[in-house]
Order: structure tokens, then C-alpha cells, then sequence
């Protein structure tokens, strides 16, 4: 089953997007409210050059065929991944910047560059496409914690999206390449937003709805396995893309299931934290984040010397501190979960 509906017809399309200044991907109406910073073009290093589409490629037993589709336009789910991830390398070649304006995605070129609308809101940034993923079935894209958050859907596990490739001009793809943020475009028309919201409710509803919470990136191994900056390894080498099998190349770990992409959910073993049952009841804890992922909240635990909590129903996973006698107690580790980055962090009472 595919979890993505193309939008409209090329002749439909041009017609109600034309009231929008859309040239090439570039809007000479757009929202002028976040200028770009003055970088120049070639100061980070990253290039979109070559282009990369690849081969055929495995994963969980899932055949996925990257391809350049000019017209790619497309609804579906994005999810987000964040600062436990800095530093990795994406299935590009670079190192993920969570703070940059970024996504994975199953099939689009490497790098690609996407106008992403959140249909809640209408709101439209533009996004550069440098990694693979996300493969879980009910999700389209995978976006940087920046670009959720320029998108105002970073309080969200996932969010109806609209992902449409594009082609913009040198300037906004140098900013975006420096990690910074490119001009945003006009708001969808509401006409629009009707057709491409009805589209979203024709697709299954993701099982989960995580609200994430960034944080500082965690001190980890370098992984420099090339299929995906999310994959860092506990135990054991690496995995690698062992060639081709008919055309394909799979994707293999040491008894593993292995990642394709900074986006993937980890099914790894890894060592025990703290704790990864409920806190007893009767003591205020401090609850640092929340992840979707367990193998995401036990590295933050263990980086931090933190417990980790299942909300019961092993969808989420709590990192906190505590428990504590008194609310005084808690407000000292509060102060110091903050002291450390953790901007986010809050006292739960008792039972909570």
C-alpha cells in the first residue's frame, strides 16, 4: 500500500497555484520576514554537486528505487529527527546538522530541494532533501529538527505535509547549504489547502503521534557507515551495503536489523539503562524529553545519567530525573537539567 497521494493533474495544478508567483520553485511574492544570513555560497563546503540518484536498495525486506521525478508533488506524514543525531553522516555523504533546514526521503535525488507545506497551517518553507528515509511505511519525510521548527510543527510527532520538488535559484540553495534558512514562501490558498487536506485523509493515520523535545547532541561514536547518519552501532562493526543482489544493494548488519538513513527507528540491542520501568510512584521527577524511539531515549539517559520510562503502551519513552522527596528537591534538579541545555525540562508531581 503507498502512504503518499500525487496531488493533481499538471493542467490543474498550474491553474490554482498561479495566483501564488511561483517560478522554478521561487515565489516574487514570497513572505520577506526571515532574510538570509550573509554566507557565502562556498563556505561550508557541501556542494549539490553531483547529483545522486543511486541504485535500487533494501531495507526491513523493502525494495525502495531512487528516481528523479521533476514532477514530484506529492501529501503524506513528516516526522522529525533532532540534535541526538548531530554530527552523523546522512546517506549523502555530509554530517546532519539538526539545527539546518534538511529531510530524508525513500526515492528523491540526492541532494533535492523541496517546497514542504505544512497543511495545518498552509505555511511553506524550502527544504534540502541530503539523506534516505523515513521507513516507516506512514511517513513521507523525515525533517531536520530546524526545518520542523521553522514549519511550527516541531512540537508534533508527525504533521500532514505536502512535499512538491522544485528547483530555486543559487542564492536560496547556498543558504540552505550553510545551514541557514531560506525565504519563506506565501501562505497555500485556502482552495488549495481544501484539495490537498482531502487527499491527507485518504491515508492511514500514523500510529503514533510523539511530541519530541531537542536536545543537545549526545558525545557518540562517529559513524561513517554512509547508509545513514542515525546508525551508531553499540556493539559490533558497522553495518554495510554488501552490493548488489539482482541490482539491489541490501542493506546488512551483525544480526542486526540495519539503518538506511539519519531517520531510520533503531532495532538494536543495546546495554541497560538506569531503569527502564515505571518510576515509583510517590516522589516529583524531572522530565528531560520524550522520544518515539527507545534506543533514542536510553543514549540520552546514559549520557546524562537519567532514567528512562515507558508510558506503558511502548510507543513512548520518557527521559527523567528523580524521583525526589520534595518539590524543593525537584526544583534544584530542574535547575540543574537547564544549567545543562535542556531548556525544555519540568517537574511532574507525584503519580505522574
Amino acid at each position: 500500500m503507498k502512504f503518499a497521494i500525487r496531488i493533481l493533474s499538471a493542467s490543474s495544478l498550474a491553474a490554482l497555484l498561479g495566483s501564488c508567483g511561483t517560478i522554478d520553485g521561487v515565489n516574487d511574492n514570497a513572505d520577506i520576514r526571515v532574510p538570509p544570513p550573509a554566507t557565502s555560497a562556498v563556505s561550508s563546503g557541501i556542494s549539490d554537486f553531483p547529483v545522486k540518484i543511486g541504485e535500487p536498495y533494501e531495507v526491513h525486506g523493502k525494495t525502495y528505487t531512487p528516481e528523479d521525478v521533476a514532477s514530484y508533488d506529492t501529501v503524506g506524514y513528516a516526522s522529525w529527527y533532532g540534535d541526538e543525531l548531530a554530527g552523523n553522516l546522512t546517506a549523502n555523504g555530509e554530517r546532519f546538522n539538526a539545527d539546518g533546514i534538511s529531510a530524508a526521503h525513500r526515492t528523491l535525488p540526492l541532494p533535492s530541494y523541496v517546497e514542504v507545506t505544512a497543511l495545518e497551517t498552509g505555511r511553506t518553507i524550502l527544504v534540502r532533501v541530503n539523506d534516505r528515509g523515513p521507513f516507516a511505511n506512514d511517513r513521507l519525510i523525515d525533517l531536520s529538527h530546524g526545518a520542523a521548527k521553522q514549519l511550527g510543527i516541531d512540537q508534533q510527532g508527525v504533521a500532514g505535509v505536502r512535499v512538491r520538488k522544485v528547483n530555486p535559484n543559487e542564492q536560496e540553495r547556498a543558504v540552505l547549504r550553510n545551514g541557514g534558512i531560506a525565504t519563506e514562501r506565501i501562505a497555500t490558498p485556502d482552495s488549495l489547502l481544501s484539495i490537498l487536506r482531502k487527499n491527507l485523509a485518504k491515508l492511514p493515520t500514523p500510529d503514533t503521534k510523539v511530541q519530541h523535545t531537542s536536545v543537545p547532541a549526545p558525545i557518540r561514536p562517529v559513524n561513517n557507515s554512509g547508509i545513514g547518519a542515525s546508525y551508531v552501532p553499540t556493539t559490533g562493526p558497522a553495518p554495510v551495503q554488501t552490493g548488489s543482489r539482482d541490482g539491489k544493494f541490501i542493506i546488512e548488519g551483525t544480526g542486526q536489523q540495519a539503518k538506511a538513513s539519519a531517520s531510520v527507528q533503531k532495532r538494536v540491542t543495546k546495554p541497560a539503562t538506569k531503569s527502564t520501568s515505571q518510576i515509583a510512584t510517590g516522589g516529583y521527577t524531572v522530565q528531560v524529553a520524550a522520544f518515539g524511539d527507545k534506543n533514542r531515549a536510553d543514549a540520552m539517559a546514559r549520557k546524562i545519567d537519567a532514567k528512562v520510562v515507558s508510558d506503558g503502551s511502548g510507543r513512548i519513552w520518557r527521559v527523567r530525573y528523580g524521583p525526589y522527596a520534595t518539590e524543593n528537591d525537584a526544583k534544584a534538579g530542574l535547575a540543574q537539567a537547564r544549567k545543562r541545555g535542556y531548556s525544555d525540562a519540568r517537574i511532574l508531581h507525584p503519580g505522574k
